[in-house]
């Protein structure tokens, strides 16, 4: 199981906490789902079979936190996991993309992870390998069998001029060049080994042979993801061509470490691994969900749309088969998340079974003053801390005093209520507007610490938020 299903539901909101301000319903809903999966997988597997993923939909205004939740999922778990706007998908035969594209683009997701994961376990091995063959192209020391006897010819024996030679050129050199006893050889050898350790060579250029990925035209078949590699076709009976590349000691070892651990892992495997995954941990989070509902009565035009796009995925939420090109995937395990605004529909404006297959219900609270000044501040990322660190990289340190993040909140949500509320994005806005003269006058200015205040916040918003507009917003 992925680390993330191993963790409590409270170690997963504690998590999100660090990147999200409220929101806790939304957080606790999600958290509980993912516990529910790691629960699942003790059970025996016939009652496993049963127990299917109750779908989430979030609800609530755009900037407060529902796209962000997805995303730091995505980024705490090894569990395959895909972001996809409803409003790409139509009815198959218009314009937009096949439903069916989701599952796919969540098996890549899955091979991705597994694949990943197979290669670390080889990276030890890979790593010896690696250095074994950056020692060989600095001093070539193993003894080599002539081309007669058909030995099998190292990766490196081009780079001493050492092998392929015609016989005549290859005796001139051996005149040429006093032969070393197999004994310095090795003496060397060991010397080279103990300076890539002490990192002495990083920066040594080396000749190194490279498997070239093959150029491959796609044939599509007319059917979104059921086109055929022309390479795959006949990948197997051709030989895999190999390139020289002239490269530094530090990048060849990367270059190695990965071709070797590729050659280690068994790609039927990891394909059977990975579609599993898919089937009983993958999550597909639909964002702009609302944008896909139409309201009641009869509709024409884009509305028959909207319904065509619902009718396309419910299917795929119920539970069916999809075929891919590493094969067939069931989706009645994927655990679907839905989000949209719903300002203009209202989630019973979405067909009755597609409500049917989104039972658990979270919404989203509006962001407050005190949110927008804890959004500045608390988390890892917090925006102050992105302004202040990019300033900083041209000499230039900048504070805020507590007063000024206290105006900042204020005004962002003033402007909120007084123009188009978009959340927490409104803070970027402001932000980029309070720091735009300081960030263009920064090659030119002479100070090297700059403190704003509340005075310099207002004087800065004053032609865009006066006072009396406030008095409105006052009952």
């Amino acid at each position: 199981m992925t680390t993330l299903y191993e963790m409590t539901p409270r170690q997963i909101v504690a998590e999100l906490d660090k990147y999200i301000i409220g929101q806790n319903s939304a957080k606790k809903s999600v958290a509980v789902a993912l516990r529910n999966r790691y629960r699942r997988s003790k059970l025996s597997e016939e009652m496993r079979e049963e127990i299917t993923p109750k779908n989430i939909l979030m609800m609530g205004p755009t900037g407060v936190g529902k796209t962000e939740i997805a995303r730091r999922l995505a980024r705490l778990m090894d569990a395959p996991f895909v972001k996809v706007e409803a409003t790409k998908f139509t009815e198959v035969g218009y314009v937009g993309r096949d439903v069916d594209s989701m599952i796919r683009d969540l098996v890549e997701a899955s091979i991705r992870i597994t694949k990943q994961k197979r290669l670390a376990e080889k990276y030890s091995i890979a790593e010896e390998m690696a250095e074994e063959k950056i020692i060989e192209a600095i001093i070539p020391g193993k003894k080599k069998k002539p081309a007669a006897t058909g030995g099998v010819r190292g990766p490196f024996d081009f780079i001493m001029g050492g092998g392929y030679m015609g016989g005549q050129q290859q005796n001139q050199e051996q005149e040429e060049k006093p032969t070393l006893s197999e004994g310095d050889v090795e003496l060397a050898r060991e010397q080279v080994k103990q300076q890539l350790k002490e990192g002495l060579l990083e920066d040594q250029f080396i000749e190194i042979e490279v498997t070239e990925a093959p150029k491959t035209g796609n044939l599509d078949l007319g059917q979104e993801g059921a086109s055929i590699s022309i390479g795959s076709i006949f990948g197997d009976m051709m030989p895999k061509k190999k390139k020289k590349k002239n490269v530094r000691v530090k990048d060849a070892r990367k270059i190695l470490i990965e071709q070797e651990a590729q050659n280690l892992i068994d790609m039927d495997q990891v394909t059977s691994e990975a579609l599993e995954n898919a089937e009983q941990n993958g999550i597909i989070f639909i964002d702009e969900i609302d944008k896909i509902a139409s309201g009641g009565g009869y509709k024409s035009g884009a509305d028959v749309s909207r319904e065509g796009v619902q009718r396309d995925i419910l299917p795929i939420v119920e539970g069916s088969v999809v075929n891919t090109k590493y094969g067939p995937v069931k989706t009645d395990h994927i655990l679907f998340i839905g989000a949209g605004a719903f300002h203009i529909a209202k989630p019973t404006d979405l067909i009755p079974e597609l409500q049917g297959r989104f039972p658990i219900r979270v919404e989203l609270e509006n962001l407050t003053k005190e949110d927008f000044i804890a959004i500045l501040t608390v988390p890892e990322n917090a925006l102050l801390k992105q302004h202040k660190l990019l300033l900083e990289t041209e000499g230039v340190r900048i504070n805020f005093t507590d007063d000024a993040v206290e105006e900042i909140a204020t005004m962002a949500s003033l402007t909120n209520e007084q123009t188009e509320n978009i959340g927490a994005r409104r803070l970027h806005t402001i932000m980029e507007k309070l720091l735009e003269d300081i960030s263009y006058n920064i090659p030119d200015m002479e100070e090297e610490e700059i403190t704003i205040d509340a005075d310099y916040v207002k004087e800065k918003f004053e032609d865009r938020i006066h006072a009396d507009d406030i008095d409105r917003f006052i009952l």
